[in-house]
């Protein structure tokens, strides 16, 4: 018996495409070649917002009959959706069959939620600045960057970004480098790039793996991701900028009540946080495989 083929058609952002993860029983490939003996083809959303630009009605081939008989097609994007409105585009997401997106309600939830190294005791940290941020991105639809300036006025903020620079890394050695670095500040900013339901990314949970309390600017269902009670602060709770450098000032030079934002980190997972883990559980490209086969037993 052959193996079922899923064709990924667009890669992630020039990524090589990890084919080990195929289950038994599943091939991967991302020869375009084989879109027509692929019983599922996946699509990285993304790819398509230049299409969508030059031919909105039209999206090119896609309205001109390549889906073949019995085919799937898979939407998948971990970008947000107000970069990319073509996920929120009915239109469009109508030739579709299965959603892998970070939403909660995709049909294959991919999203960022992680416990990677929380239990890490938190290391010794720098007396000021309190503040640590990693900021470059141009690109924000959160309004971060006027956020972050107005911040920087009423509090010392240590910046390793572009946004703000007035910090270098000695050496720079990717992920933990930066995990190392905002491990020795008390707070970090953790702004996303844009504000939507359930997008809450590697922004938030880096600081938590680092011993850093998140300062939270982004998806206003946050709180549902954190894996312990009053583990972040939310920018949201606050009415400007200044009344958060105040608090943030007044929490981070009380020892008391700054180590009451790290004692999650000694006291079990959240059950509904428990429940994300579970959820994103194994790798979303085996679920995907696992709702394929069960989209072909009804078919």
């Amino acid at each position: 018996m052959s193996n079922v083929l899923v064709v990924f058609r667009d890669p992630l952002w020039a990524q090589a495409l990890d084919t080990s993860i195929a289950p038994p029983g599943f091939e991967f490939s991302t020869d375009r070649r084989r879109l027509a003996d692929a019983s599922a083809v996946v699509f990285h959303i993304p790819a398509w917002m230049r299409h969508w630009a030059s031919d909105r009605k039209g999206l090119g081939w896609l309205l001109r009959g390549a889906k073949r008989r019995g085919q799937l097609w898979v939407a998948w994007s971990m970008e947000c959706e107000e970069h990319y409105p073509l996920l929120r585009d009915a239109e469009f997401m109508r030739h579709f069959d299965i959603t892998m997106t970070y939403r909660l309600d995709a049909d294959v939830p991919a999203t960022y939620i992680t416990d990677d190294g929380f239990r890490t005791p938190p290391q010794a940290k720098l007396a000021e600045p309190l503040v640590a941020a990693f900021v470059s991105s141009r690109t924000d639809r959160s309004d971060r960057a006027r956020y972050f300036r107005e911040l920087a006025r009423h509090l010392p903020i240590a910046s390793f970004g572009a946004l703000l620079r007035n910090r270098s890394l000695p050496r720079d050695e990717g992920r933990a480098t930066k995990l190392d670095t905002i491990g020795q500040y008390k707070f970090t900013l953790a702004f996303e790039n844009a504000r939507a339901q359930d997008y809450v990314t590697e922004k938030f949970f880096e600081p938590l793996t680092a011993g850093s309390v998140p300062v939270y600017l982004g998806a206003p269902n946050v709180d549902d991701m954190a894996p312990g009670e009053h583990c972040f602060v939310n920018a949201a709770e606050f009415p400007d900028p200044k009344r958060l450098a105040e608090y943030l000032l007044d929490v981070g030079h009380d020892e008391a009540a700054y180590h009451e934002y790290l004692a999650w980190k000694e006291q079990p997972y959240r059950a509904s946080f428990q429940r994300l883990l579970a959820l994103n559980q194994p790798h979303p490209f085996v679920r995907l495989c696992a709702l394929i086969l069960a989209r072909r037993a009804r078919a």
